[in-house]
């Protein structure tokens, strides 16, 4: 049976007043549901500079959650995941127009990882990453939706432009600002071993994928490696809200899929 364990921290950062990160996760409470429906991690960034970043965030990851766990069992993690992430723009994107009424506005990134027999599902929005960090080598699974960003995947802007670009951060996608919003998502086969991390930018902004692999292969104590990689951001920067999670496969089921269904490998 798939094993994991894992460790998640959110900070405020040195310079800002409240944290408008949020994260969360859902996790089996017998071996039944690890097969059925098996584990899930989200974490959310509010949308700086415009109203209820905080409110949108939790929205977000606490909607996902809770259809995670009402979701039938057995459903694959591949057509859940995209599901429920846009069901929970849909979510946020209406809870911002009843609040507009106000003059007020709210969006947020999400990215998400599902996990179940021996694979991974990861879904993001916005630009919070996930990385898998395998035999001390991480690798970067999610892309980043930023204007400069999809400016460098057409060729119009250099790596090194993009990351002295003054709008950087400005968003190209992101949950709650439109009624409708395309979750990129991608399955990985898992190893024990690996590590799965989620964080903001308030982390990647600050570490280099390099430094991340070296701390979390050098750091068998999840809740140390999270703590140090906050402290790390934080003295690097700490001008932005800081969370990661972080996901160790203990072990996993092998399983071969037909026509969707999983059966179990000798």
């Amino acid at each position: 049976m798939l094993e994991v364990e894992f460790a998640q921290l959110s900070d405020c950062g040195r310079v800002r007043d409240h944290n408008e990160d949020y994260l969360g996760c859902v996790l089996p409470a017998t071996p039944e549901q690890a097969r059925t429906h098996g584990w899930l991690f989200a974490l959310a960034d509010g949308v700086g500079g415009q109203d209820l970043g905080e409110v949108a965030s939790r929205a977000a990851v606490e909607f996902l959650l809770a259809g995670f766990r009402a979701a039938a069992g057995g459903e694959a993690p591949g057509t859940l995941l995209p599901r429920l992430m846009q069901a929970a723009n849909t979510h946020v994107f209406e809870t911002g127009m009843a609040a507009a009424k106000s003059g007020t506005s709210m969006a947020t990134t999400l990215v998400a990882c599902a996990l179940r027999y021996d694979r991974a599902v990861v879904g993001h929005i916005g630009d919070s990453r996930c990385y898998l960090v395998r035999h001390g080598r991480a690798e970067l699974l999610t892309r980043d939706h930023t204007l400069v960003n999809e400016q460098v995947r057409l060729g119009v802007l250099t790596a090194r432009q993009a990351a002295g670009s003054e709008s950087r951060h400005l968003l190209s996608r992101s949950v709650g600002t439109e009624m409708f919003v395309s979750a990129e998502t991608a399955e990985h086969l898992l190893l024990p071993g690996d590590v799965l991390l989620l964080c903001s930018d308030g982390l990647h902004a600050s570490l280099e994928t390099s430094e991340i692999s070296t701390l979390v292969a050098r750091t068998r104590d999840l809740d140390e490696t999270a703590r140090k990689l906050v402290d790390i951001a934080n003295e690097r920067d700490g001008s932005d809200n800081i969370s990661v999670q972080l996901i160790r496969v203990r072990n996993v089921e092998r399983v071969g899929m037909y026509r969707g269904r999983p059966y179990k490998l000798r």
